[in-house]
């Protein structure tokens, strides 16, 4: 009888050993989504179209936008390798992005629609000032190029794992890819590939969950090997850790502008809404479909390396066609999400900054031109970071941006919403300045088992609250 040893390390070979049939299904699943990217030129004709599809998005393609960006290597790769480790605590990562588009289709859509803004910033402009919109663009803008590093090193490690390539050759590929997948069609290419690359992760997913759910035996074979704690229960990893981590992507969606942006794009606050809640109904189930194959994968090989259990799943238990299609699937994912959020920022550049500080008289044509610029730099600049970072974890990437993204945007945006007959002008834009800088300050010099998040938040809310209060209306006439 072979041991648990043996069959590991023969399992982990198939990582390299990948067929000819593996590579042209890979080749051929992402010049099909690749053509798609650069196909939606077509519905270019003006920066409007390029930044918000000239308002005119349905719920589908805004479900697609929002999927196609949130759903990446954490919400596949990443919630296999925690399952792994963790038993169904790895759902909430998946859970807490389904609740937070629920909440951002029920609360969010209609205000943010019905203020014609572009960007998350330019919204809070409206009553916080000009200060605020270039602070928060700022803060935002680094907030998510980091989690763009996060996405592109995701990307790196799957290319390094599939193909018998350097990182430096697998970064550069994973960047042309995100260039070409955004800087043809915009808003309109990211709903695109975002669409395609949730119908192609759906098939995957339900395909390798069910699977693992019949070569497990079901509910009774999954029990029989693992015991219920903590390998079933949602809190396995401790109740605030487990809290925290879905508190976490609730303030992420909220907070970032590509989320956001859908709503501004939706052809009217309804379609918005549906958009929203279609996504928010769509991703747990992925998320549990992992799970599956995680809890599997910790029956029959549990000394493998977590983080391969998904591709080494799939290239073990599927025919090479399919396996080569789902691979290049989970590669989608996490280029996808880089090209949502290198969206977001050249929108924030261009609309917040360039055209309303640098040239507020520029055309249409010249705006477009500014905005694919950003584009091509943003992207360059993160290929440079990224061939620097190669060894560094990708989670603390993860954490220092959401720290940016929410301090800078989350409770200023709430606030405007629920609370604008309290909140002052002036808190909002020192809120919006401080918080970040001690997220910052706390990530460098503060306590590492207390999130940088919950710090700038604390920080948000104070200056809020206790700045209100203080600051006295102007008297009126």
């Amino acid at each position: 009888m072979i041991s648990f040893e043996k069959k590991e390390e023969k399992l982990r070979e198939v990582i390299i050993l990948l067929s000819n049939i593996h590579i042209i299904s890979i080749i051929c699943t992402l010049f099909l989504v690749t053509t798609v990217g650069i196909y939606s030129i077509r519905r270019i004709k003006s920066a409007g179209d390029f930044a918000l599809g000239n308002r005119s998005i349905g719920s589908t393609l805004i479900a697609g936008i929002i999927i196609g960006t949130l759903v990446g290597g954490s919400s596949t790769v990443g919630t296999v390798q925690l399952a792994y480790q963790y038993g169904f605590s790895a759902w909430w990562f998946n859970l807490g992005g389904g609740i937070a588009c629920i909440i951002l289709g029920l609360f969010l859509a209609k205000p943010l629609r019905q203020s014609n803004a572009c960007t998350a910033p330019g919204f809070l402009a409206q009553f916080y000032g000009d200060k605020s919109q270039v602070l928060s663009s700022i803060f935002s803008s680094i907030g998510i190029f980091l989690s763009i590093v996060s996405q592109v090193l995701s990307a790196v490690a799957l290319l390094t794992a599939m193909f018998d390539i350097t990182p430096l050759g697998a970064a550069f590929i994973s960047v042309l890819l995100v260039i070409s997948y955004v800087i043809f069609g915009g808003v309109w290419g990211t709903g695109f590939v975002g669409t395609i690359k949730t119908f192609l992760l759906y098939i995957s997913m339900i395909v390798v969950g069910l699977l693992a759910y019949k070569l497990e035996g079901g509910l009774t074979g999954f029990q029989a090997n693992l015991p219920s704690y903590p390998w079933f229960s949602l809190f396995g990893r401790g109740l605030s850790i487990d809290l925290a981590a879905a508190f976490s992507m609730l303030v992420g969606v909220l907070s970032t502008q590509t989320y956001l942006q859908a709503m501004f794009s939706g052809k009217d606050i309804q379609a918005s809404r549906r958009g929203a809640l279609i996504s928010g109904l769509l991703i747990p189930p992925l998320g549990f479909a992992g799970v599956l194959v995680g809890l599997y994968m910790k029956s029959y090989f549990p000394h493998i390396v977590p983080s391969e259990a998904l591709p080494l799943f799939v290239l073990h238990h599927l025919p090479d066609w399919l396996g080569g299609i789902i691979l290049a699937t989970l590669l989608i994912s996490t280029v996808g999400c880089a090209a949502g959020l290198v969206l977001g920022i050249s929108t924030m550049f261009s609309q917040d900054i360039y055209k309303k500080f640098i040239a507020p008289q520029a055309d249409d044509k010249t705006l477009l031109l500014f905005s694919r610029i950003v584009i091509i730099c943003v992207s360059a600049f993160t290929l440079f970071f990224v061939t620097n970072n190669l060894n560094s974890l990708i989670l603390q990437w993860t954490f220092l941006s959401m720290g940016l993204r929410g301090s800078a945007i989350c409770l200023p945006l709430l606030f405007l919403i629920f609370g604008k007959n309290f909140v002052k002008p002036q808190a909002g834009t020192l809120a919006i300045a401080l918080a970040p800088c001690a997220t910052i300050f706390w990530s460098i010099w503060g306590w590492k088992s207390i999130d940088p998040l919950y710090v700038g938040l604390l920080i948000s809310l104070i200056t809020l609250v206790s700045g209100s209060l203080m600051i006295k209306s102007p008297e009126k006439n």
